[in-house]
């Protein structure tokens, strides 16, 4: 077995909300290797169960921030320069359209909530590798998280599947302007997850139940399966990656039907 040791390395990882988030399952992957790992929370509630998770966790360090906000992220990184001197890994984790725009039709979609969503769901990683370019050091691993919705259609998902794409495009553009600073730029495209993102999607159970019968493994990923990938190619290992789309969905997304 492939030991990967982290125990000089740092990490911010933004938008961890509870135990079902799959930023949590990537900050489990880094402090098993011994990464110090800073964390940021969007809103003053998620900081009780945030505090939760984190408990018996030295190497850490938790800070409330909006990453819609200039002035939250230049504090952000400010701490994170102040904890850690520079910065290895950045994990974002972090999405978000209004209800209404995925119940309703996408071609309803409102001028505000298409906003909304671009806004926090892609431009966020733009912001946030602005403000954390300074820091991060050569070999240095931006990962993001998306959804095939942003290649195929998946009912209800509407705006979000937009966003994902956007986010998608934003990680290339990235990748290739940081690649001459030695800092690789990737999404993880994860299967439908028991997240409590997923459950705000209209009939999220039954693509579940669906996916998981057309994957070539016949089941669904797994966060754990996720929060692998990511140490992958935030680590070492993944040195030659950058600006992918990496999946790990089971294999769900080569299929275009399932043949009995």
């Amino acid at each position: 077995m492939i030991s990967i040791d982290l125990s000089s390395k740092t990490a911010l990882v933004m938008g961890v909300a509870n135990a079902r988030s799959l930023g949590w399952a990537i900050a489990q992957q880094l402090l098993a290797a011994g990464c110090r790992v800073g964390f940021s929370y969007q809103g003053e509630r998620l900081k009780p169960e945030l505090e939760k998770l984190l408990a018996g966790h030295d190497n850490t360090w938790i800070m409330q921030a909006d990453a819609t906000s200039e002035d939250d992220l230049s504090a952000l990184f400010a701490r994170v320069g102040e904890e850690f001197g520079g910065l290895d890994y950045l994990v974002h984790s972090i999405g978000f359209a209004p209800k209404a725009a995925m119940d309703g039709r996408f071609i309803e979609t409102t001028p505000a909530d298409w906003n909304t969503a671009m806004s926090v769901s892609a431009y966020t990683l733009v912001s946030i590798a602005r403000h954390a370019e300074p820091l991060l050091r050569a070999g240095g691993s931006i990962v993001s998280l998306t959804y095939h919705a942003s290649q195929q259609v998946v009912p209800k998902y509407n705006v979000m599947g937009v966003a994902k794409a956007a986010l998608e495009a934003a990680t290339r553009y990235l990748a290739s302007e940081m690649g001459a600073a030695g800092v690789r730029v990737n999404c993880i495209s994860a299967g439908p997850m028991r997240t409590i993102a997923a459950r705000s999607i209209p009939g999220f159970g039954d693509m579940y139940d669906k996916a998981a019968k057309a994957a070539p493994l016949g089941r669904n990923a797994t966060s754990e399966e996720v929060g692998k990938l990511a140490l992958f190619l935030l680590s070492d290992m993944g040195s030659g990656i950058t600006g992918e789309v990496v999946y790990v969905d089971a294999g769900a997304h080569i299929m275009t039907m399932k043949l009995d």
